[in-house]
Order: C-alpha cells, then sequence, then structure tokens
C-alpha cells in the first residue's frame, strides 16, 4: 500500500512538472504530434508543398481535437508584439501543415522567453504570405540583390560572404 502512494505521489509530481514545462514553452494543451527541437524522436521530416515550392519545419505541432496548431519557439530578446518575420515564417508553416494534415489551422503561435502570441490564420495573412513568396522568387532571379545593412557582423554570419560583392569584411 506504501508503495503504491508514493507511485501516485510520485506520478503527480510527474503529471505536474510537465504541465509547467509546457506553459513555459508556450504549448497549448493537445497532443505533440511534430517536432523539431532536439531530443524528440528524432529528426522530423520536412514538410513540403508542391504548389508553392515551400519547405520546411516547425518547432512542434500541436493536435488539438481534429485541428493541428504550429507552433514556432523564439529566443533572445522578447518583443512587445511579434516581428513580421516570425508571422509569416509562422503562416509558412501553417500553409505546409493544412498541406501536410489537410485541415487548415486558425492560427499559429509564436513563444519567445517572456510572452506568447497566438496569431490568427486568416485569409490576409496567407494572401500576404504568398504575395511575399513570389517576390522572393523574383529577388532570387535577379543577378545582384543589394545588401540590406551596414553591419558587418551580420555579414560575418551570411552563407553568401564568401560570394558577396558588397560584404563589409
Amino acid at each position: 500500500m506504501l508503495w503504491a502512494l508514493a507511485a501516485l505521489a510520485l506520478s503527480l509530481f510527474l503529471f505536474w512538472q510537465s504541465k509547467r514545462a509546457r506553459i513555459a514553452a508556450g504549448m497549448p494543451t493537445g497532443r505533440v504530434v511534430y517536432s523539431d527541437r532536439e531530443g524528440w524522436r528524432g529528426v522530423p521530416d520536412v514538410l513540403y508543398d508542391g504548389v508553392t515550392g515551400l519547405a520546411g519545419k516547425p518547432d512542434y505541432v500541436v493536435q488539438k481535437g481534429k485541428t493541428m496548431i504550429p507552433v514556432e519557439v523564439k529566443t533572445g530578446r522578447t518583443p512587445d508584439q511579434p516581428y513580421e518575420s516570425h508571422i509569416y515564417q509562422l503562416a509558412a508553416y501553417c500553409l505546409l501543415v493544412e498541406g501536410h494534415y489537410g485541415g487548415r489551422p486558425g492560427y499559429g503561435i509564436i513563444h519567445y522567453p517572456e510572452k506568447t502570441f497566438a496569431i490568427d490564420y486568416t485569409a490576409e495573412l496567407e494572401e500576404g504570405l504568398l504575395g511575399l513568396l513570389v517576390e522572393m522568387r523574383a529577388d532570387a532571379s535577379r543577378r545582384e540583390v543589394p545588401r540590406s545593412h551596414e553591419e558587418a557582423q551580420r555579414c560575418r554570419g551570411c552563407g553568401y560572404e564568401r560570394d558577396c560583392e558588397q560584404s563589409l569584411i
């Protein structure tokens, strides 16, 4: 009887810890069906949309009932409002989740260290994403795209630094 009580207490403690960790990570309630975070079920498949050619790996996808919710976890400074680039990244994950799992997510989540934002995946946001993809493809087809900054440190971390004629380093 004492062992059963100890096992029950331990299981309640672990459940409580699990719930605290989920809340700290900005995760909605539901079942995690996909994760690109280290140490969780190995390397997940890249989600791919053949129509747009978009590919990506959200940090998590949580199943809540029949709905799949993409979750993007950010580190560093917590902004007052989510950055526009992060919103479009989440919108891309919403599009990929819809294509992969079927069923349109009504929203996605961006979690910063000190704040979590639920972002509605509206038709307007999707249109903005598709327009942005068209612009990006047009820029990629141009021979020379002007550098968008004056910070040498950003050039050091850039994958094109060796080939860039505008590099600051």
